[in-house]
């Protein structure tokens, strides 16, 4: 192995350290610090963060990958030793593009923005975030451009979380699934047909909802040696090193699905997390592949497994012990409560079918707002009017409307569609899942999940990036990213649930 290559690595993984550094100070921002500590931890970001540039573009990056290309090491592009150099030249050509001040001004205005956002969202009050999110807006742009596009700005964002992606391949996609969509979603509007919803808005006490989900989350594989659960105002995960994954929830004492799905859907990414291989973590090939992917992890344990009748065959018993409010409850009343589709404001809370609505309608006005169509002071009113074009429903007030979500003020724009790519690639792993473990619903019927955590860390986690998404989904279920999967999904779970 050359000297070049090992330096490489070396430094490689001293970035990583330091972006763990990162990851805790925005973990603890989010979850743990007292209010009059943000002004500080704004400091200490944009200092980590601006260490973190200077580190990433050490013109001896530049030096030690024109050592090492064209060499025995990238021969294989699929090799570990290829895939450290691929993705250390990918980021060190994105990241000397971006000037120092560029990344610290994003990172006071996207810790500052997300201060704002929450207390401007507990106001209800879009103008006092509308100046933080002018700033954000304003800075993606400059970044988008600094970096350079092929086809549109929004290109350039995108593809730093899904590497290689295109806005049109996205737009076609979701374009494609919405036209599927929307006449199941008629179907099952004219069914006649409605559960009982209020089984899930009873009380549902905070401390056994925390009890329950954490079994849950244990039993499917997330490993809490390895990782911890807490409250923050949106949920996320995170992690801070190969052996530190931090999940977070939300509790409503009123609201059964809106904690335990969210564990779920949030230990669903840290099981992916936990599943990279920690021999290469701040490397490659210990890399999450791309945020579709991860979605998919999460997307899977959240629907495919968690809202699925033999997780329940499983877990409604005990569900019933722990929780008073489901006495006497029947499983099928429960198991379509909890399945119910109808159109909704809150996109954490949609069921699996409208979700994906809501992910267009923030893919269509972000790239607005990127393209300069549309300026932020506007959001509000086109938000409503996407709501009421797209699911028939029109916001009460911004606080359940344009600012429900944390991504802007954090300045992840380029992030939302991956939750709908996430959605499709999850119906296709689970499909071929199935086919190979021999029958997934006889698994999980005796509480054994395992089996499936251990085949998508075979098939998908460890593989790191040393594939593309595209060659991944091709290598695990030998056929490209199709929506037909993730329909069929769709369709054989709700059609008998209203008769259609």
């Amino acid at each position: 192995m050359s000297a070049a290559f090992e330096n490489l690595c070396a430094h490689t993984r001293e970035v990583a350290l330091l972006s763990s550094i990162e990851s805790l100070l925005d973990w603890d921002a989010r979850c743990k610090l007292p209010q009059q500590g943000s002004a500080y931890r704004t400091e200490q970001q944009a200092y980590v963060a601006r260490l973190l540039h200077d580190k990433q573009t050490d013109p001896r990056i530049g030096e030690w990958l024109d050592s090492v290309q064209g060499t025995d090491l990238t021969a294989d592009p699929q090799s570990d030793s290829a895939t450290v150099i691929r993705e250390a030249q990918r980021n060190y050509d994105k990241q000397t593009k971006l000037p120092a001040e560029l990344v610290e001004a994003l990172t006071r205005a996207t810790n500052d923005g997300q201060h704002a956002w929450v207390e401007a969202r507990r106001a209800d009050d879009f103008s006092q975030f509308l100046p933080y999110l002018e700033t954000v807006y304003s800075l993606k742009r400059e970044q988008a451009d600094a970096i350079g596009y092929d086809e549109c700005r929004y290109d350039a964002l995108l593809d730093d979380y899904e590497p290689g992606e295109k806005t049109s391949t996205v737009r076609e996609a979701l374009e494609a699934l919405r036209q599927d969509l929307v006449p199941l979603l008629e179907a099952i509007q004219g069914s006649g047909r409605v559960p009982d919803r209020s089984i899930l808005t009873r009380d549902y006490p905070v401390e056994y909802q925390e009890k329950f989900g954490t079994k849950a989350a244990k039993k499917i594989g997330f490993e809490f040696d390895r990782g911890r659960l807490d409250v923050t105002h949106h949920p996320f995960c995170t992690e801070a090193g190969p052996d530190d994954c931090r999940i977070t929830t939300r509790y409503d004492s009123n609201f059964f699905n809106m904690a335990f799905f969210g564990i779920l859907h949030e230990a669903g990414h840290g099981i992916y997390d936990q599943g990279l291989r920690k021999s290469h973590y701040g490397l490659g090939p210990g890399h999450y592949l791309s945020l579709g992917i991860h979605e998919s992890q999460s997307r899977m344990w959240e629907n495919q497994v968690g809202r699925g009748k033999p997780f329940w065959d499983y877990w409604y018993g005990q569900a019933q012990q722990e929780f008073s409010s489901l006495s006497g409850v029947a499983l099928d009343d429960f198991y379509f409560a909890i399945n119910h589709v109808e159109p909704s404001l809150i996109r954490v809370e949609a069921d699996e079918l409208t979700y994906n609505l809501h992910i267009i309608i923030r893919f269509e006005l972000e790239q607005a707002l990127i393209n300069e169509e549309i300026v932020p002071a506007d959001l509000p009113e086109a938000w409503n009017a996407k709501y009421q074009q797209y699911l028939g429903i029109q916001p009460p007030s911004d606080a359940d409307g344009v600012m429900q979500d944390v991504h802007w003020s954090a300045g992840l724009v380029g992030y939302f569609p991956t939750y709908s790519l996430g959605n499709l690639y999850a119906a296709q792993f689970y499909q071929q899942a199935d086919k190979e473990l021999g029958g997934l619903d006889e698994l999980f019927r005796r509480g054994e999940f395992l089996e499936l955590k251990h085949w998508t860390r075979e098939k998908i986690h460890q593989r790191g990036r040393n594939v593309t998404p595209a060659e991944l989904v091709l290598e695990v279920t030998e056929e490209p990213l199709t929506h037909t999967h993730l329909m069929n999904h769709l369709k054989s779970k709700l059609e008998p649930l209203y008769g259609i």
